[in-house]
């Protein structure tokens, strides 16, 4: 399987030391199927940081998601275990990782899922009632590797500068 990787500069090595926290699925490293996705990514991070908006492909040996690494897949749709799971790693109060997860694949939360977060810790809405008004939303899937284990089963294929 081909993922993608949108970002501003190529990355010779991953390094997961370089990662951020409190993304969707904790510090890792993150890529998508979607080539359109890993494109508006590229475009955003050059137009934030600089750089050139650079597409990386990487080819993924899908065994990984049957072998002994330790992985998680959330549906297609928004459910309330992937939405409380989000929500619980983007959280900055939180200063330790909340899983051991090497890969995990699921949505992506996009600004929609960052209005319902907000809302659910407002308390204005519950997990139950901000995930289900996302089910309806097509959220595009993100592939996350959080260990050098994991990363074992990437493998670079193609860069461009776009």
């Amino acid at each position: 399987m081909i993922l993608f990787h949108g970002t501003n500069t190529d990355i010779e090595k991953i390094d997961l030391s370089r990662s951020l926290n409190h993304k969707d699925f904790g510090k890792g490293f993150y890529l998508t199927d979607s080539r359109d996705t890993a494109i508006r990514m590229a475009t955003k991070k050059a137009h934030l940081f600089g750089g050139k908006a650079t597409l990386i492909s990487y080819e993924f040996d899908e065994s990984a998601l049957h072998s002994d690494l330790k992985v998680k897949a959330f549906p297609e749709r928004a459910s309330v275990e992937w939405f409380v799971f989000v929500d619980a790693n983007r959280d900055r109060a939180n200063t330790l990782p909340i899983h051991d997860y090497d890969i995990i694949v699921g949505p992506i939360a996009d600004d929609g899922v960052v209005l319902q977060i907000t809302r659910y810790r407002e308390n204005i809405y519950s997990a139950e009632e901000a995930a289900k008004g996302l089910q309806d939303k097509f959220l595009d899937q993100q592939y996350y590797f959080g260990t050098e284990k994991a990363l074992h089963y990437l493998k670079k294929s193609k860069v461009q500068i776009l």
